[in-house]
């Protein structure tokens, strides 16, 4: 398979070309001026401005919308060559059946990228054999040998937020805290839950050791939740308490009147 990315994409798609695609789209003069005027308004930088003539400025509303009626014909033409594409946004992946059908197809879509203003970044568009050990990731999720779960990153985000929430030094009442928590592991869990099934488990006791680490501190024993703490606050009292599982979640989602 190609894992590809386009390099600097919002900042190098070409105005002109970028509104003659629009204008394919949207008849309105009204809503052409309206673009128009928002890709070319001025932007200043240290008592400097300019007029940019590439790009779409990142943050508003629209620019994800423009940048993907850019990539549109791309996503024709991909196929109409008999390739399988998934996007999104500026990050995608063709898959293919052989290496060399993988490089045929990096080959192609290189030659659309330059004609188009466009550039492939070098380093993060390769070549993956996604049936060996090392896989991809890609939308936050890591491919390998047939499974799927999130990548470091997507974990160590997950991580970082709980920790922000679960201080030791918390004033909260436990219960605030767990409802708390579970806004956060109930997102999360929505947009990994088609993971292999052993991701979830060590998140868990992760998330349990973390809580009972505020209840050592409420009784003035330092370090973190660890031994006899499994003992003193078992896992049935967070479950009482309202704590959400992953690990529960992932059992009803795939039960087979529930998918």
């Amino acid at each position: 398979m190609v894992d590809a990315d386009l390099k600097s994409y919002f900042d190098t798609i070409p105005h002109e070309r970028l509104l003659e695609r629009v204008r394919e789209k949207v008849s309105d003069g009204r809503v052409i001026k309206l673009i128009t005027s928002y890709l070319e308004q001025g932007v200043m930088e240290e008592l400097a401005s300019w007029t940019p003539t590439a790009g779409t400025p990142q943050g508003a509303v629209i620019s994800p919308l423009l940048s993907n009626i850019y990539l549109d014909p791309l996503d024709h033409l991909t196929a109409a060559k008999g390739l399988e594409m998934v996007r999104y946004a500026d990050d995608f992946v063709i898959l293919c059946r052989t290496e060399a059908a993988a490089r045929q197809a990096l080959a192609w879509v290189t030659q659309w990228t330059t004609a188009n203003g466009l550039s492939l970044h070098p380093e993060k568009t390769r070549i993956v054999d996604a049936n060996i050990r090392g896989g991809f990731d890609f939308l936050g999720y890591h491919f390998e040998r047939g499974y799927r779960w999130p990548r470091q990153k997507s974990v160590k985000k997950l991580r970082d937020t709980i920790r922000r929430k679960t201080r030791r030094a918390n004033g909260h009442g436990l219960l605030v805290i767990i409802e708390d928590v579970n806004r956060t592991l109930g997102g999360w869990f929505e947009y990994f839950k088609h993971s292999h099934y052993t991701t979830f488990r060590q998140q868990d006791s992760w998330v349990r050791m973390r809580l009972r680490s505020i209840l050592r501190k409420r009784h003035r024993l330092p370090g973190r939740g660890r031994g006899a703490d499994h003992q003193r606050w078992p896992n049935k009292l967070f479950a009482t308490q309202g704590l959400f599982s992953l690990v529960t979640a992932h059992e009803l989602f795939c039960q087979p009147s529930r998918r």
